[in-house]
Formats: C-alpha cells, sequence, structure tokens
C-alpha cells in the first residue's frame, strides 16, 4: 500500500504540471505528449533507482538519468529535451531554484549540432506549386495551401487551423495563433492573395456542399471536412512527384523553410522574419542566414569559371 502511496506521489506530480503545461501555458498536444514520455522515463529511472518522492531527488540522481538516457540509445537531442522536461517539472514541482541544495545547479544538457534545414531552390518551389492544378477543386485548393505557405511561412498546423474569421481580404493579411497560443499578424503577398480569394470564391463553396453547417475551416477536403495535418502531408508528396521532385525532400515544413530563406537572400530584416515566422527566439531564425550563405557558396561554386576548378589545375 506505501508503495503504490508513493508511486501515485509522483504520478500525481506529471499530472499537475502536464495540466499546467496544456492549460496554463498553452502548449500544443504533440509537446505535452513529448513531455509525458520523457518524464515516464524520469520516473521509470526513479523508481528503479528507490526514489519515491521529487522532493528526495539529487544531483547524482540527475547525473545517473543522463547516463541512463544514453544507454537507452537516445541521441543528444532526444536526451536534451528529456532534461529540458525534468527541469521544468522540478521547478514547477519547487524542487529547484529556491533551495540552497539545487540539484540542477551546475548541470549541462548534451550537446549537439544544429542541422540546417532542408530547402527548395526558388525554381522548385514554383515547380512544386505549379504542379497542382488549378482546374478543379480540389487542385485548387492544394494549389492555395502551397501558395499561402511559402507566401506566409505558416507551420502546418496552424495552416490547416485557419479559419473563415482569420483571413482579412481587404488588407491582405491572416491572423495565425500560433505556438503557445500566441497571436500574430502576418501578411500575405499579391499572387497568394489572389489564389486565396479565388479558391475562396469558387473551390471552397464546392467543397463546402458537403460539410456542416459550422464548419469554419479555410481548408476542406473533398468530404467538406477541416484538412489535417496527415492529409495535407500525403497531398504534397504527391504533388511533388508530378512536379519531378524527390518527395523525401519535400514537406509543408520545408516550404516555411524556402519562405525564411528567400526572404533573407532578398534582403528581408531579420527581425521581420522572425515575426512573421513566430520565433519566440531570435537565435531561431538565425539558422537561415546559415543556410543562405551555404546556398550561395553553392551557387559560386556552381556558376564561377573559377568555382570548380579541376584537379590539374590545384596547387600549381
Amino acid at each position: 500500500m506505501a508503495t503504490a502511496a508513493k508511486r501515485d506521489h509522483l504520478e500525481t506530480a506529471i499530472a499537475v504540471f502536464l495540466t499546467h503545461a496544456s492549460i496554463e501555458r498553452g502548449l500544443s498536444p504533440r509537446t505535452i505528449e513529448a513531455y509525458g514520455r520523457d518524464l515516464a522515463r524520469f520516473t521509470g529511472y526513479l523508481r528503479g533507482a528507490r526514489v519515491c518522492s521529487l522532493q528526495a531527488v539529487r544531483r547524482e540522481h540527475l547525473v545517473g538519468f543522463t547516463r541512463f538516457l544514453d544507454r537507452e540509445g537516445l541521441g543528444s537531442r532526444s536526451r536534451a529535451r528529456a532534461l529540458v522536461s525534468v527541469r521544468r517539472l522540478l521547478r514547477q514541482q519547487g524542487v529547484s531554484g529556491s533551495t540552497a541544495e539545487d540539484p540542477l545547479e551546475g548541470l549541462s544538457s548534451p550537446s549537439f549540432d544544429t542541422p540546417l534545414p532542408r530547402i527548395l531552390r526558388p525554381d522548385e518551389t514554383v515547380s512544386l506549386i505549379e504542379a497542382a492544378d488549378p482546374s478543379t477543386p480540389i487542385g485548387l485548393r492544394d494549389r492555395c495551401m502551397l501558395e499561402v505557405l511559402y507566401g506566409s511561412g505558416l507551420r502546418v498546423s496552424e495552416l490547416v487551423g485557419l479559419r473563415l474569421g482569420s483571413v482579412d481580404r481587404r488588407s491582405g493579411v491572416i491572423r495565425v495563433l500560433g505556438k503557445g497560443r500566441k497571436e500574430r499578424i502576418v501578411p500575405l503577398g499579391a499572387t497568394a492573395l489572389e489564389v486565396l480569394e479565388d479558391y475562396l470564391e469558387t473551390a471552397r463553396p464546392a467543397l463546402a456542399k458537403r460539410s456542416l453547417p459550422d464548419c469554419d475551416a479555410v481548408y476542406l477536403t473533398r468530404r467538406g471536412r477541416a484538412m489535417t495535418r496527415q492529409n495535407f502531408f500525403l497531398r504534397i508528396r504527391e504533388i511533388a512527384r508530378v512536379a519531378g521532385i524527390e518527395s523525401d525532400r519535400v514537406s509543408p515544413h520545408v516550404l516555411r523553410h524556402a519562405f525564411a530563406t528567400d526572404l533573407l537572400e532578398g534582403g528581408a530584416d531579420l527581425r521581420a522574419v522572425q515575426s512573421m515566422l513566430g520565433h519566440a527566439d531570435l537565435a531561431t531564425t538565425e539558422i537561415y542566414t546559415h543556410v543562405s550563405r551555404s546556398r550561395l557558396r553553392e551557387t559560386v561554386e556552381r556558376r564561377h569559371p573559377r568555382g570548380r576548378r579541376l584537379p590539374s589545375e590545384r596547387d600549381t
């Protein structure tokens, strides 16, 4: 009975933490799910170490947990995320940050290299968009989603989550509810706005004939239901095949990357791009400056007469 009560203490603490993260902080279901997996590993380790209370957690337990994650074969990024989950749990429970013996003091996260995001060349992006046939309601919907995605840099969850009331057609902007339920205003370029107008006037009414009266999603499926992330992911892969682009190089997030990179290469201000992407940290946006420089270097290597020297020309 005592063991069950102690086990309930850990499970209750995690349940309270996840509820707070979901309701008070407005984190997405996917983030909450990731936290839950990380903290399940943590409590499993604590029970193996015979630690049945968060208040009993000491620095050696956290060091042991990092070694446990390493033995489990988790990559550095997954291990770093798990430690973030544990840090936030302990701080929310008052175990760290306000006591003389803080178990998190001096504990560093695993280091890892930030990979450069995959991108498409501008001509490939155009080919992808134009591969969606606008002569049918479904094709026009797909063309509109691609144009808006590339023209605004939305996350795919934000794109499929758009509601009719979020679109200000007169001002040419959309109101987006992003991570942490933070709202931002994103402008649309002339081309994206024109295709969106066309879709809302012609294709959506055709698709809405089978939808429920109160369905206000901008993008609808063939059955009149709101588009999902999974459905759009499959559609964009199919469109990539039609465009002659390897499907594993294309995803909704790749178009978000293309939006940011192409803007920066065109001379856009980094802070403006940060605002449009909805990044809380400028450092997250700065990765696109590295991508931009990498792509410019590739252009020089491919196009400049002295870009790629023959082996016989080197060291002479």
